[in-house]
């Protein structure tokens, strides 16, 4: 019996190593595909899938320049897309349309990096057809998941990105961290 545990634990380690490997060469291959996809949809003008059976497609990039974050945004917020990517949310503008642009994303994931931006920070953003938008990061709230305090009937060109709160927890709770940003130039 002793000789078996070590063995035991060895082929378990083996299988969790190889499992997480998975994981990750999985999230790093689909950066890949995902950065192809966006650069092809800017080249051809029409919405390329990152992957034969994907249910979503790149729709803009969200840089970030100062902290060097940038991040592929897909369309829509499904669990299937938020899993490789922040999300556009349905119902909102484009970017650099008037109205407000809102992307989603996870705080463990995709928009960890929210945590570092600043006010002031100049967000970067293309969309998938070439056209380029900065704005600038004027504010920031905490707020229930049903109160955003998002005004869709704005006239102006804002951008919101939203993800949970506290970006530090664990488990999935009601509050939501979501940095609002002004246009302040376009680059078309």
């Amino acid at each position: 019996m002793p000789r078996f545990f070590p063995v035991a634990l060895t082929l378990i380690g083996t299988l969790l190593f190889g499992d997480g490997a998975y994981i990750h060469a999985k999230a790093w291959l689909a950066q890949v595909l995902l950065e192809r996809a966006f650069d092809r949809s800017i080249t051809t003008g029409a919405a390329v899938k990152p992957w034969s059976w994907a249910d979503t497609w790149p729709v803009a990039r969200i840089e970030v320049k100062r902290i060097g974050a940038s991040v592929i945004v897909l369309e829509g917020t499904s669990g299937q897309a938020l899993a490789f990517g922040p999300g556009h949310v349905h119902q909102t503008v484009d970017a650099g349309e008037r109205g407000i642009a809102v992307y989603a994303a996870h705080r463990d994931t995709h928009f960890r990096f929210l945590r570092n931006v600043a006010m002031g920070d100049v967000i970067d953003v293309t969309r998938s057809d070439g056209k380029r938008f900065q704005y600038r990061a004027d504010s920031s709230a905490v707020v229930r998941f049903d109160e955003s305090g998002i005004d869709a009937a704005t006239q102006n060109a804002e951008l919101v990105l939203a993800t949970c709160w506290p970006f530090d927890a664990l488990a999935s709770g009601p509050e939501r961290y979501i940095l609002h940003a002004t246009l302040i130039e376009t680059g078309e």
